[in-house]
């Protein structure tokens, strides 16, 4: 068991390292600047409906941070702080092991949506963008998440399956 979850966060390393040098060449460079797709996101928040909010709090954070230390430097905490919290609050609203495409699918644009808003908060907050929200939305939120949805929909079937094979050798207190 312990090795599928070292399987899985491997997984999920060479998704990040997939997302910052393959994806940019993938995206047209007239939108280079608008859509930065979180790849490793999608599969937390797949691991939050799936799994448990915890484990999806757990590789948020830890995630996140490695994106604030690669990327974002500007504040570091403000990637893991927003994938972390998204993250748990997508597996406290959404989790079932029955979960159908549809839910999946509305996991992923709300907890999107919930993200880049957060972070997008933050950094007015604390005067790093001074750009209307709206605009925002419509030039970077929107369209970042539905490559993410696209993504999602290329990835689910996989996914889930190696998730459930996960959640199915844990003990059922562990999963409680």
């Amino acid at each position: 068991m312990m090795a599928r979850r070292y399987v899985m966060t491997l997984l999920l390393f060479l998704l990040f390292i997939v997302e910052t040098t393959i994806v940019p060449l993938l995206i047209p460079g007239a939108w280079q600047t608008r859509i930065i797709p979180h790849l490793v996101f999608v599969v937390i928040l797949f691991a939050a409906v799936y799994d448990h909010r915890y484990v999806a709090l757990m590789l948020g954070l830890a995630f996140g941070m490695l994106h604030d230390v690669v990327f974002y430097g500007i504040m570091i905490g403000t990637y893991s702080f927003s994938m972390g919290l998204s993250g748990y609050l997508m597996g406290l609203l959404f989790r079932s092991r029955r979960a159908s495409l549809l839910v999946m699918m509305i996991v992923v644009v709300i907890g999107s949506l919930l993200m880049d808003s957060m972070v997008f908060g933050i950094y007015t907050v604390f005067k790093i963008y001074k750009l209307p929200y709206t605009y925002a939305l419509v030039d970077h939120i929107i369209p970042t998440m539905i490559v993410q949805l696209i993504f999602a929909l290329a990835i689910y079937v996989p996914l889930r399956r190696q998730i459930d094979k996960l959640v199915r050798r844990r003990p059922q207190e562990e999963t409680a």
